[in-house]
């Protein structure tokens, strides 16, 4: 490709949306609210802002990148298509049978997600492929035939079609597809065997539902989007960053947008990536705080941690098992419905809770006056003194103060007998010990130790609560990058063109068929080369991962495959690997047992453009004292009321200057509290450090 000297990042969040532009270095940034009727209006609106602020143009765009919370919340919300599931004769109810686990073993009123398709719209068909690719039965084609006169009778939007064991043979998918698309020209048909080619049932029917429940809207929305940039004289390329991490046509974002479910969390993955390479840091824990949810990731030797499935809409809080599994690449992460526009609300126990319910962009918070009148986040915030009414995004939105004290009052104070004061404390004690607790969930799954990490805070909210989180955690060390505040849209910017191309083909190592790996491998690395050539035809580099077990387990654990064209010497290799990775998860290997096999049950390429490293930075302990001219008073836990604290812009400081807490920090799209246990010293590239007191204490003496 030509270079990109002038990118665009646009991420779309519940509350606002965010703009990053980079022209050759520079960043300009900007956020707006969303638009929920046309979406990409608020995309217009922030590019002619930021642009105006560059001094350049739409034509003068070189590439846009664009990621977007709108397929995670047609499927959370249920406002995709009309959708017809075709499947395998006996197996209709999968989708809602599910797995038969009881993620609450005790729980008698146990509550599942409802499927995304209703009974009487799925649509079994005769035929059926073997756990081995062969035809047991043949296809029937005539109940096909058939079938499209149903579905276009129906007023069906949109068709998925999963049949038993279509990852090891597609042809009876395949065939499927064609028959329905002669009938039905023009109607989006999906199949699982691209979608998501993995052993498991259910997670496969339920992500190729997800794919086509969305497909229509998705299209509809992406084809209107380009359509406008090019109206403005946008004539460059746009791509789509993936739930994986990496970037995508458009074209190939159309037919497959459940890729798109986590795609803006994961710019913000990638941000925190870098800004952790970037300060030489292996051990990170990124805090992504924006409107609507709050999004924690663990990044361990600059890498965020990735899944091949994950849940959406979860019944149970932190709980996994109670949503609907989307089984695809994707950057791993728990995410809670903790943003500043989460509502706050007291529960028949007297007990003051926080979302998943959001104000968003419309109403709002009550505090933006725009027809709001229950309290969120931000109500709370701005009556603790954390947001300043006048400069609430730059001046953007003027905010009152009196209508969030009204709000909070009515909803929360009054029913507790506490001031409005008190009860925005609350509020915001039990939001902060909510993100708490999901970030000590999620380490413990994974079998870390969260005080370990480095803490890296960004969102449009998340500045505003880190310093009290890392209180929770007991995290010593948080950073807050320079465009926090719009940090994923900064991270597309970073996001390499990676595509992971998967396939469940079931190996023993016993019989392990080196020429049918290699053919298999090849294909994979053809298919995940084609969608990253869409983008560049720079050098790319792979990474091939086969997830493995003992044979008569459950679950499977990801060992490195060789890069290379394999042999019968490369099999000890691959079975000692397994050992060292199954010693490292479970303690131990399961060595000495007759006849316990070994064997591979899914392979991933993953490939991916080759990025320059970012330019490395000291990290800065220690600085000068700087003290701000201004005061206000912000509520401060450890005095447990309102105190006078520091307010400093944070262009007036220059690299190595420290800000003793209690101290608010502002820019433009955030503001970074400084509370009392912390102080703040400025780093060479404009990244905050907040550090605990103690820790620099014990530097000192150790110094000393």
């Amino acid at each position: 490709m030509t270079t990109q000297d002038i990118r665009l990042g646009a991420d779309i969040g519940g509350t606002f949306t965010d703009i990053a532009l980079d022209v050759r270095g520079e960043i300009h940034s900007t956020k707006v609210l969303t638009n929920y009727t046309a979406p990409e209006q608020a995309i217009l609106d922030g590019i002619a802002i930021v642009t105006e602020q560059a001094g350049i143009g739409f034509g003068d765009l070189d590439i846009v990148i664009h990621g977007t919370t709108l397929a995670t919340n047609a499927l959370i919300e249920r406002r995709g298509a009309k959708t017809a599931l075709v499947t395998t004769e006996g197996f209709r109810d999968v989708i809602e049978m599910r797995t038969e686990n009881r993620f609450e073993q005790y729980d008698l009123n146990l509550k599942l997600p409802t499927p995304l398709i209703p009974r009487q719209d799925r649509f079994p068909v005769a035929g059926r492929i073997d756990a081995q690719g062969r035809e047991l039965q043949p296809l029937d084609e005539a109940r096909l035939e058939a079938l499209a006169d149903e579905i276009r009778d129906g007023g069906f939007g949109a068709v998925a079609i999963g049949f038993i064991h279509s990852y090891q043979n597609p042809t009876h998918e395949e065939r499927a597809r064609e028959i329905l698309a002669a009938k039905l020209p023009g109607l989006p048909i999906s199949i699982s065997a691209e979608v998501s080619p993995q052993m498991r049932e259910f997670e496969r029917f339920n992500t190729v539902c997800a794919n086509a429940y969305v497909r229509p809207q998705m299209e509809d929305y992406l084809t209107r989007l380009q359509s406008r940039l090019l109206a403005q004289g946008a004539h460059c390329p746009v791509f789509m960053i993936h739930s994986g991490g990496g970037l995508i046509s458009v074209e190939t974002a159309i037919e497959f947008p459940v890729r798109l479910v986590e795609s803006g969390p994961a710019g913000g993955a990638i941000f925190a990536a870098d800004v952790a390479a970037r300060f030489g840091l292996e051990k990170v824990v990124s805090y992504d705080m924006g409107g609507t949810t709050a999004k924690i990731c663990l990044i361990e030797d600059f890498q965020p941690q990735t899944a091949r499935t994950f849940e959406v809409a979860r019944t149970y809080r932190f709980c996994k098992g109670s949503g609907m599994p989307i089984s695809i690449p994707v950057i791993e992460m728990i995410e809670i419905g903790a943003g500043g526009g989460s509502i706050a609300w007291v529960d028949a126990m007297g007990r003051i809770q926080t979302g998943p319910e959001s104000a968003a962009s419309e109403p709002g918070p009550a505090c933006y006056q725009c027809g709001g009148d229950r309290p969120a986040i931000t109500d709370a915030d701005l009556m603790l003194g954390k947001i300043d009414p006048d400069n609430f995004a730059g001046g953007a939105i003027r905010l009152s103060k009196d209508a969030s004290s009204k709000a909070i009052g009515k909803d929360v104070g009054d029913k507790l007998s506490l001031d409005p004061l008190e009860a925005a404390f609350g509020i915001v004690e039990v939001v902060d010990e909510n993100m708490a607790n999901a970030a000590r969930v999620h380490a413990v799954e994974n079998g870390k130790n969260i005080s370990d990490n480095v803490m890296i805070a960004f969102g449009g909210a998340a500045p505003l609560h880190a310093a009290r989180l890392c209180e929770k955690l007991g995290v010593d060390q948080c950073l807050i990058p320079p465009g926090a505040g719009v940090g994923s849209a900064i991270g597309f910017l970073k996001a390499p063109f990676g595509y992971e191309a998967l396939a469940s083909r079931l190996v023993r190592l016993s019989e392990f068929d080196v020429d049918g790996v290699n053919t298999m491998l090849t294909e994979l690395r053809e298919t995940a080369e084609r969608f990253v050539r869409a983008g560049t035809d720079g050098e790319i580099k792979r990474e091939i991962v086969g997830f493995m077990r003992y044979q008569g387990q459950g679950w499977e654990i990801p060992v490195a495959i060789p890069d290379r064209t394999l042999t019968s010497d490369d099999i000890d290799l691959i079975r000692d690997r397994f050992r060292e990775n199954y010693t490292r998860f479970f303690g131990r290997a399961i060595d000495g047992l007759s006849g316990l096999e070994i064997e591979i049950v899914t392979w991933s390429m993953k490939a991916s453009d080759i990025r320059p490293a970012p330019e490395r930075q000291d990290l800065l302990m220690a600085g000068q004292i700087t003290n701000g001219a201004d005061v206000r008073p912000v509520f401060d836990p450890s005095s447990d009321g309102l105190q006078d604290s520091r307010i400093i812009e944070r262009d007036t400081l220059s690299a190595g200057d420290r800000v003793e807490g209690p101290a608010v920090i502002v820019e433009r799209e955030t503001s970074t509290v400084v509370t009392s246990p912390f102080d703040a010293v400025l780093q060479g590239d404009g990244t905050i450090l907040m550090i605990r007191k103690t820790a620099l204490d014990g530097r000192a003496q150790k110094g000393a």
